[in-house]
């Protein structure tokens, strides 16, 4: 939620959570030279991680990502010992991946006995532990002899997060109120793509009918999960697993699809199985696998409005960015001609999503996957044409080199989508690269009229044509 209102000719960014945090030097220069605001639009349909636990127990959205960007947007500070810090180290603390240990860890901290306060002033902490010791007293008072939080790998901001969001009734005001503590700056705010108290998940179809339910089993190797047929007229009996789930006392609603009611605490971001087939489209669900158009937060639009630059950054295709263009509203915001640049990075690397390995991603897969996203959200169906392209994606950022997405350049002009070719570095593991922060700033300066391609070349950036 913003300090103040936005500012016009602002600059919009489309993404998830960890990926992202690599640029957010990135987009405060740019805000800089611009001298205009910057806003983050985060999905909030994750349902892993400690958001698998959160959500089990206390039910509302996906918050990991958006805590993610709020401690990521904590001003730097050279002083190791800093306030800054040790709150940026709070927040973003893990508790233990043994439940029991983590258990001990969690009332250590509401009771002030942890070490994770140290350097964290008495009025902050107090205000931080209020809410936290609410949300421990919700803990005690929802455990359940079928039901009882665990606390394993649970991340701190997520808990206290959730905490301001109960007490206050509003996730909006909860994201307030921790930027406030992280001393987010006035001119950057992060906006929920969709503003509830309720949870939102995703499904994906891919091409040869495949239906994945959940975002963690979208993005993760898990067992594909085949959506009851609605089309039958006679009632569908609850399978042996979701009247299993149904005996538990959550705040699941009964009869609910048993893969969106499970913890995914545990699960590996590496060495993921190819999917069987590359992803078609996502669509929202409600908690019975029934698909709907929910619209996206009024801020999302507000901001589009006022903006003449949009970034798509890089991350998840299908869970960080689409779940965020498909929501009413935003593709009709996006689609408006006073939005001058609409930039699309290119992930460094090719991942689950953008597969499988024999049908690997282009750029101009990504493009066009962004463009139904886009069409989809004003009601329209199937895939736009492709001159319909640059009304989402007018200039392409990619990086040169082995295991990046190939980019045909040629292809995209005729579209009428300019390309631009940076020089990366190494990914430390797998294939791909990474971007460097300098190329990458100074590539968004000279799309957005602030340098002259010829000052650039000492970066490695080609404009290509």
């Amino acid at each position: 939620m913003s300090k103040t209102p936005p500012h016009p000719g602002g600059c919009v960014v489309f993404s998830g959570g960890s990926a992202a945090n690599s640029l957010v030097d990135v987009f405060n220069k740019v805000i800089e030279y611009r001298k205009c605001s910057l806003s983050y639009i985060i999905p909030i349909s994750d349902n892993g991680g400690s958001s698998s636990e959160l959500i089990r127990v206390f039910g509302g959205p996906g918050i990991g990502d958006t805590r993610s960007r709020l401690v990521r947007l904590i001003p730097e500070d050279d002083n190791p010992n800093s306030e800054k810090n040790a709150i940026k180290a709070f927040f973003n603390h893990r508790l233990s991946s043994s439940a029991p240990t983590a258990r001990l860890e969690w009332l250590d901290i509401v009771e002030a006995r942890s070490p994770l306060w140290t350097h964290i002033s008495s009025p902050k902490k107090e205000l931080i532990r209020s809410f936290l010791n609410l949300l421990n007293l919700e803990i005690v008072k929802r455990a359940r002899p079928s039901s009882v939080f665990d606390f394993q790998s649970a991340s701190v901001g997520n808990l206290f997060l959730t905490g301001a969001r109960l007490f206050s009734g509003s996730f909006e005001s909860a994201i307030y109120l921790l930027s406030s503590i992280c001393g987010v700056p006035d001119n950057v705010e992060v906006i929920p793509a969709i503003n509830s108290n309720f949870s939102h998940h995703i499904s994906a179809g891919l091409k040869d009918g495949t239906v994945i339910t959940g975002q963690n089993a979208i993005s993760h190797p898990s067992e594909p999960t085949a959506l009851p047929d609605l089309s039958e007229e006679t009632p569908i009996s609850p399978s042996k697993e979701t009247e299993e789930q149904d005996r538990i006392e959550d705040a699941n609603l009964p009869g609910s699809l048993p893969t969106l009611r499970k913890q995914y605490i545990s699960f590996s971001k590496g060495d993921e199985e190819d999917l069987s087939a590359r992803i078609e489209r996502i669509w929202y669900i409600n908690p019975y696998g029934q698909e709907i158009r929910p619209p996206a937060n009024p801020k999302v639009a507000e901001v589009l409005t006022g903006a003449r630059c949009v970034i798509y950054s890089i991350g998840s295709l299908y869970t960080s960015i689409i779940p965020s263009i498909i929501l009413r509203g935003v593709g009709e915001a996006l689609a408006s001609p006073s939005i001058k640049h609409k930039i699309l990075i290119l992930n460094g690397s090719l991942d689950r999503e953008t597969g499988p390995s024999r049908e690997p991603y282009s750029g101009t897969d990504f493009v066009a996957a962004i463009a139904r996203a886009g069409a989809e959200s004003t009601g329209a169906a199937g895939i736009p044409d492709q001159d319909q392209y640059k009304v989402y994606v007018t200039h392409l950022i990619h990086l040169d080199g082995e295991g990046t997405p190939e980019v045909d350049v040629a292809e995209l002009k005729a579209l009428g989508i300019e390309c631009v070719r940076l020089y990366g570095r190494k990914l430390d593991k797998g294939r791909g690269k990474k971007y460097d922060g300098k190329a990458l700033s100074q590539a968004l300066e000279v799309i957005l009229g602030k340098r002259e391609p010829g000052a650039e070349k000492a970066r490695r950036m080609t404009i290509e044509s």
